[in-house]
This record gives structure tokens, sequence and C-alpha cells, in this order.
């Protein structure tokens, strides 16, 4: 059994940040589920596709040519879209939007379930996302679900945007992260929601240092033992 970390839990939480850092820590590999969603988003609006149109949607999500590079200790990670680097795009609010309503669409979801399976891989596999616990790797090893306050979130995303050189408003951040818990949590497509064994981890005001070494120890101790 190759061993998984599942990190899921809403937008703004933290995930990518843990799940980067853990992935350096352990030398595993990483999947960014939430960035194959936000590429779909992406490469609909680049090649005009309708959001509304779930055939085209789903055959181009099966065959997306996606790549994550990674450099250094895993803490910074390229995501190619077709030859492309897209970092720029990825990380906005309409990727993020977008993501979200692509996200609900199951055809979708059973088009890039596959590909997300396959990242796990020798030595191990941090998966961050939304529902890398409930569904793609219900037999993780350790699965946490991380969260804090929309009002935390939104203000980790503003202060990030900012740093970024990027212009944003914070009340509309906030409506943006609620709207957007509404829509994951409701949806009928893998609805937003801890593993019934997952660990729920509210990192409400805990500096992210901290966050990642609580993961790391409880991770050592659920990583499976190899057999003799």
């Amino acid at each position: 059994m190759i061993p998984v970390l599942t990190i899921d839990g809403p937008g703004g939480a933290g995930k990518g940040t843990v799940s980067k850092r853990l992935a350096g820590t352990m030398g595993w590999h990483l999947l960014d589920s939430g960035a194959l969603y936000r590429l779909v988003g992406i490469a609909a609006r680049k090649r005009d596709i309708d959001f509304g149109n779930v055939l085209q949607l789903s055959e181009m999500a099966k065959n997306l040519d996606v790549e994550f590079r990674v450099s250094g200790d895993q803490e910074l990670v390229q995501t190619w879209l077709e030859g492309q680097c897209v970092d720029p795009l990825l990380r906005t609010e309409v990727a993020g939007s977008d993501a979200s309503v692509v996200a609900a669409i199951p055809e979708v979801r059973a088009a890039l379930l596959d590909r997300q399976r396959a990242f796990a891989q020798v030595p191990g596999l941090v998966a961050d996302g939304r529902d890398m616990g409930t569904v793609v790797f219900p037999h993780a090893c350790l699965k946490v679900f991380l969260t804090a306050t929309a009002e935390e979130r939104a203000n980790r995303r503003y202060k990030q945007l900012m740093e970024q050189g990027l212009s944003a408003n914070l009340r509309a951040l906030q409506e943006e992260m609620k709207a957007r818990d509404r829509r994951d949590s409701e949806r009928a497509a893998a609805p937003l929601k801890p593993a019934q064994d997952a660990w729920i981890l509210d990192c409400t005001g805990i500096p992210v240092d901290t966050v990642v070494a609580m993961i790391h120890k409880r991770l050592l101790a659920a990583i499976p033992a190899p057999s003799s």
C-alpha cells in the first residue's frame, strides 16, 4: 500500500501551503486537485467552451494536458497547461469560482477521478482538495479536514493578493468565501464535508508552521509499518 495523506477543507484554509510543506518534508509526491478543476475552467474559457456543455467539458477534462513541475523543497510548484505555465491565472478569484462550478458536474469529476488516483506513487502522496478523503482516496492512512472561519480565510486571501500586487476587496472576498462554501457543501457530486474518520483541524489563529508540525507528527504515527 502506498501511503496517502489527504487534506480537505474549504478554500482559504491553508491546504495548499500545508500540503506543499508536508510533501517537501516527507519527500512525497503532491496532488493539488483543486488546481485540476481550476485548469478545466481556464481551458474552457481559453477554448470558448460553454460551462453548460457537459459533454465538451468532460471530454476536455479527460484529455487535459497538465503537468506539476516541482522545484526546491516542493513549496514552489509550477502548473503547466498545454505547455504553458498558468500560475498567474490559477489563483485568481475567477479561476476559483469557475472551479467550484465545474467541480459540481458529475461527468467532469468522473473524468478526473482516475487521473487523480494515478498520482499515488512511491514513496507516498499528499493529496490536497475537497473530496480527497471521502471519494478519491477513501483508504488514506491519514485524513485531515483543515478549516478556519470565513473571516480569517478571507483575510489570508486578501493579504496574499496584496503581496502579489493584485487589487482586492475584503468584504467581497468574505462574501465569495461564504458563497463558495455553500456551493461546495450543497452540491450533489461529492459535497465538501469531512470523511467520517477525518481529523477535523480548525486552524483559526494557529501559525502555519504549527499546523504543519501537528499534522506531520500524526502522519508519522499513521503510516503503516512495512510488512516483513
